[in-house]
């Protein structure tokens, strides 16, 4: 079935192209950005040394052939890890046939650890406008370094102060609305995004914390609570739901008006829209 709209829905590749490539790798966000999606996702930590990373978990051990927290270990470290092999080996576990993906040890710089720097340069270099959703994780042992440095990364690539956030190719999300109040304090024009698992009681009438523009609701809060989405527009909020991979939540958050769906299925979803 394909869907379409008079506004089309962004469709964000969650950790890149992760459901055909190793989450937060280089080779996931190229595929990405081949497949057509409007923006890449990505969850950043720091490690011991400072730099910002593209690791979703607290530590290495299921996405890397290594063990140990990230913000344990320093940049050498994790670039000696390898982030790939596994996704090949966990393919040809789930079925009896070759995986899409084939890690081959030449292509190291598509398997090795992503910094934030190296993927914000992979966006300048696209060749059209693909925007960035960064995730802060947290509770973390750098309680407020990480959006510092963060922050002064997109400095560097002069994109902390887009004129207002409609225009913005980068927002910050997070499931820590104190994070996202230390973006703001120090950015207030980058838009934001508070994510929630389960909806609290005292924001069930469709409210945000203060200064927070965008909800990030999961899919499971979509499908059991849909009148939640419906709140959240009528009080002027953006909502990016994830992680969007089935057709038929597909077809649920078109139906409800959504504007962004966070799914590791670019290429799928946008064919369902009539994008490809």
């Amino acid at each position: 079935m394909t869907l379409a709209r008079q506004h089309p829905i962004q469709v964000v590749a969650h950790r890149g192209a992760s459901e055909e490539a190793p989450e937060h790798t280089l080779a996931a966000y190229r595929k990405a950005i081949e497949d057509g999606a409007d923006a890449l996702e990505c969850d950043v930590r720091l490690s011991a040394d400072g730099h910002l990373v593209c690791v979703h978990d607290r530590r290495v051990n299921r996405t890397s052939n290594g063990r140990g927290a990230v913000s344990a270990l320093e940049l050498a470290d994790l670039a000696a890890l390898d982030f790939g092999s596994w996704k090949a080996r966990e393919a040809l576990r789930s079925r009896d046939e070759e995986p899409d993906w084939e890690f081959r040890p030449e292509d190291r710089e598509q398997t090795s650890v992503l910094t934030l720097e190296r993927l914000l340069e992979l966006v300048a270099d696209a060749g059209r406008r693909v925007e960035l959703a960064v995730e802060t994780k947290h509770p973390t042992r750098w309680a407020g370094q990480v959006e510092e440095r963060l922050l002064h990364l997109l400095k560097r690539f002069g994109l902390d102060a887009p004129p207002s956030p409609a225009e913005s190719p980068v927002r910050i999300m997070s499931f820590s609305a104190r994070s996202l109040h230390r973006v703001r304090a120090e950015a207030p024009t980058l838009p934001t995004v508070y994510l929630t698992q389960f909806v609290s009681p005292r924001l069930r009438d469709g409210r945000l914390p203060a200064g927070v523009g965008i909800a990030g609701p999961s899919i499971r809060i979509v499908r059991s609570h849909p009148a939640y989405v419906e709140r959240l527009k009528r009080a002027g909020h953006g909502v990016h739901v994830w992680t969007v991979n089935e057709p038929a939540d597909v077809e649920l958050c078109v139906g409800l008006g959504v504007d962004a769906i966070i799914t590791n299925r670019p290429r799928a979803v946008l064919s369902q829209l009539g994008r490809r």
